[in-house]
């Protein structure tokens, strides 16, 4: 996980040419978080000619690069809501592509735990919303099987429910494995784009972009934090607002993974999910996210009273967490609104289509949310331009970054390892330089393969990643003593 927010590099104009005056677009899709990396991955399967544009230096620059990584399985979700069905297609998906992609899945199981009568009182309604979303297996535990599945639980734990499908992912390798098989099958990106207005003349969009006009056929706004003000720039007005609630996180060193087996939950609240302790992919310990308000739509700076709250509810609740140390802190902000549910509306006399609301269930949502889109999509009399190609389409493998897939250090020919921490390697590193979805910024070079987030923070390596990188970023990355 990362240790903080950093502003983008800007990649180089040679990694993103602007496109011919003349070029037309099928679909034209705006950001390049999950959602809207999924939605480009399903319109370029399905046949359509897409562009992906994206404000930010590479992919994954806003609310999608900081979250739980949680597979949802959609038990707490509004029985009969659009996140749930989204939720439930979305997971049933990715368990079904995943091993072609070659991305992960950490079959933990979650608990969801009662600390005080009052909590206790109300899980039988959280019972029977997972037992109306569909979710089999949910079962109320006892304190004594609680502390038998979860031995280094406290000790005045009163009972939980037992939600036996939820998972643990990876967040930046599958986002990235939607998008690079977007472009493996005929879509294209342009990164560092930003929209600022756009016309539509009856047939098609004209938008206008920080990288010159573009044209397309229909446009898809997936634009997350800004999605509202995308919205209202183009068609006048915005079916939703966004209220930014920053999520704070602590990350604990890898030695603390062995304390806990299931993802453990609290009873959930109206407006959040409460705190979470949950392992990773990668072998470390999350506490998190906090749930607060705030007006800007970019500040993901971490404060210290948080992060000794965040450490005292997770050492209260695995006490021995005090003899792990913490390695890293971060906060994602998560695209809420005035709404409980997603935000996906058609305007079907223009040719748009505004995908807003994704919260903290996007990641495990998104290929749902891509279906749908797509089924909205075509409800509305449109078709591919062209049939889709008669060759099978491509399915392009990410690397493995999991702690508990085979890893590329342990393979020889590698090149040596560069960041220790996370064994990452220097073949990793200049695979991920290169290809189709290069790396444009070192944001995005530590969520392709994980490099400086590791227990030194990039104290060690960052000097070498520096030599590495020369002539790859259009600004060469600093080095700055004790900062990842």
């Amino acid at each position: 996980m990362p240790a903080s927010a950093s502003a983008p590099i800007m990649t180089t104009r040679s990694q993103n040419p602007p496109p011919a005056p003349a070029e037309q677009y099928d679909v034209i899709v705006i950001g390049a978080g999950v959602v809207g990396c999924a939605v480009a991955r399903r319109f370029a399967l399905e046949g359509a000619k897409v562009l992906t544009v994206e404000k930010a230096a590479d992919i994954l620059e806003g609310a999608s690069k900081g979250n739980t990584a949680i597979l949802h399985s959609g038990f707490d979700a509004p029985p009969g809501s659009l996140e749930h069905r989204c939720i439930v297609n979305g997971r049933d998906e990715y368990l079904r592509i995943r091993a072609r992609l070659n991305l992960p899945v950490l079959a933990t199981g979650a608990l969801v735990l009662a600390w005080t009568r009052e909590e206790c009182e109300r899980l039988g309604a959280v019972l029977e919303r997972a037992r109306d979303n569909g979710i089999d297996g949910a079962a109320l535990l006892t304190a004594g099987q609680v502390r038998a599945r979860e031995p280094q639980l406290a000790a005045d734990v009163v009972a939980a429910i037992d939600i036996p499908a939820e998972g643990v992912i990876d967040p930046w390798s599958t986002p990235h494995a939607y998008m690079l098989q977007a472009i493996d099958n005929g879509a294209r990106l342009m990164r560092g784009c930003e929209v600022s207005g756009g016309r539509f003349d009856g047939r098609r969009w004209t938008l206008a972009t920080s990288r010159g006009p573009l044209r397309g056929a229909f446009v898809i706004n997936c634009a997350g934090l800004y999605g509202d003000r995308v919205d209202a720039a183009l068609t006048g007005q915005a079916n939703f607002r966004i209220r930014p609630r920053k999520g704070q996180f602590l990350v604990y060193d890898k030695s603390a993974s062995r304390l806990i087996r299931a993802i453990l939950l609290p009873v959930p609240g109206e407006t959040t999910k409460g705190i979470i302790i949950c392992r990773t992919v990668f072998g470390n310990v999350l506490v998190g996210p906090s749930s607060e308000p705030q007006r800007s739509r970019c500040d993901a700076s971490v404060s210290a009273p948080v992060l000794r709250a965040l450490r005292a509810l997770g050492e209260r609740r695995v006490p021995a967490l005090a003899g792990h140390a913490i390695t890293a802190t971060y906060a994602g902000i998560r695209p809420a609104t005035e709404f409980h549910d997603y935000r996906i509306a058609a305007r079907p006399e223009r040719n748009y289509l505004s995908v807003g609301g994704i919260r903290s269930t996007g990641l495990s949502a998104a290929l749902g949310i891509a279906g749908h889109v797509f089924d909205a999509y075509t409800g509305l009399g449109n078709r591919r331009a062209a049939p889709p190609k008669p060759s099978p389409p491509s399915w392009p493998r990410v690397n493995a970054l999991a702690e508990h897939q085979a890893r590329d250090w342990q393979s020889g020919g590698n090149g040596g390892i560069v960041c220790h921490c996370e064994l990452v390697t220097r073949r990793e590193i200049q695979q991920a330089l290169g290809g189709q979805l290069a790396a444009a910024s070192l944001g995005a070079l530590k969520r392709r393969t994980r490099a400086t987030m590791g227990r030194c923070q990039g104290f060690y390596c960052h000097a070498r990643l520096a030599e590495l990188t020369r002539g790859h970023f259009a600004e060469q990355i600093a080095w700055r003593a004790g900062h990842g």
